[in-house]
């Protein structure tokens, strides 16, 4: 089985839950914290092993006491940790509080994660075992660049999660095989409003007027859409959970439809185990602590399990 080598962001994430989110000027008394490790390339990076795909992380974290913790939780997650750096500095901090509904504000802190550059991380990207490359917006705009370039040139397919949602430029759109983002991420970078599937359908299309292969948008409890240059548009429903913390939800997404890829599984197959491992990431709070297991999901799949 080929890698999904994973480019990114490896967090701890500072977890504050609220009965609901402070007015600006209030000072509210927390629910509870918790430290979780986290980050946009960690957690698709777990997404992706737990789903049973063979997994390389490739990434920066500090010299603080949170590194260690970061990189024995993705290895104890199946994930191969060999292409982590090490930079002077702090890991990359997430400041994460959640509300009683599991919806969630985020505010980074970049560190490490901002720290590298393409030149330090070339060499130990597996790029001749690599199925896809996964990329997001959380290291720095001209590395993730170099890496989609350096993709392109060698044939590896680059999958592209734009979060925090940043307009891309021009120029680096059709270096994307797959982009998937939810609803307010397209709604950034097409200028495209977004409140259904039909709406996202047609936004998905200025991404694939501009070179994009495959687009994705997720729309929470409304399911997802995928959009192609093939013509095939579809609309997989969302699993009905009760959500109490929709803090990895996305990234689960990503991992998990990206090792259904890997394993060669049709777009439609796909995309209904990446609904049922983000559905159950929904129903648990944190964020890699949330991702479920392939058996997990393939027992929601099968019905086993109540939705």
């Amino acid at each position: 089985m080929k890698k999904i080598v994973v480019v990114g962001s490896i967090n701890m994430d500072l977890v504050t839950n609220v009965e609901a989110f402070p007015r600006p000027g209030e000072t509210i008394h927390s629910l509870g914290v918790g430290y979780q490790p986290g980050g946009k390339g960690a957690n698709q990076a777990v997404a992706a092993a737990r789903s049973g795909a063979s997994v390389q992380m490739v990434g920066a974290v500090g010299t603080d006491s949170f590194a260690q913790t970061l990189i024995d939780n993705l290895a104890g997650s199946g994930v191969d940790t060999a292409g982590i750096l090490r930079k002077e500095g702090h890991s990359g901090l997430a400041i994460i509080t959640v509300d009683r509904s599991g919806e969630n504000h985020i505010v980074l802190a970049g560190g490490s994660n901002k720290a590298f550059a393409f030149g330090e991380i070339e060499g130990r990207i597996a790029w001749d075992e690599a199925h896809a490359v996964l990329l997001q917006n959380e290291i720095d705009r001209e590395t993730t660049a170099a890496v989609m370039r350096e993709a392109k040139r060698r044939g590896v397919p680059v999958w592209f999660n734009p979060a925090p949602a940043v307009k891309p430029e021009p120029e680096l759109l059709p270096l994307i095989d797959t982009c998937i983002l939810n609803e307010t991420e397209i709604e950034v970078i097409t200028g495209a409003k977004v409140s259904g599937a039909e709406d996202a359908e047609r936004a998905a299309g200025r991404l694939l007027e501009a070179g994009v292969t495959q687009v994705v948008v997720t729309l929470g409890d409304k399911g997802c859409v995928r959009a192609g240059r093939d013509g095939e548009s579809v609309h997989v429903p969302a699993f009905k959970v009760r959500a109490v913390d929709t803090t990895a939800a996305g990234d689960t997404f990503i991992g998990a439809m990206a090792a259904a890829s890997s394993e060669g599984k049709p777009v439609m197959e796909a995309l209904r185990f990446a609904a049922a491992a983000s559905a159950l990431a929904v129903t648990r709070h944190g964020a890699q602590a949330s991702i479920p297991s392939r058996d997990e999901v393939e027992r929601l799949l099968s019905g086993s399990i109540r939705k």
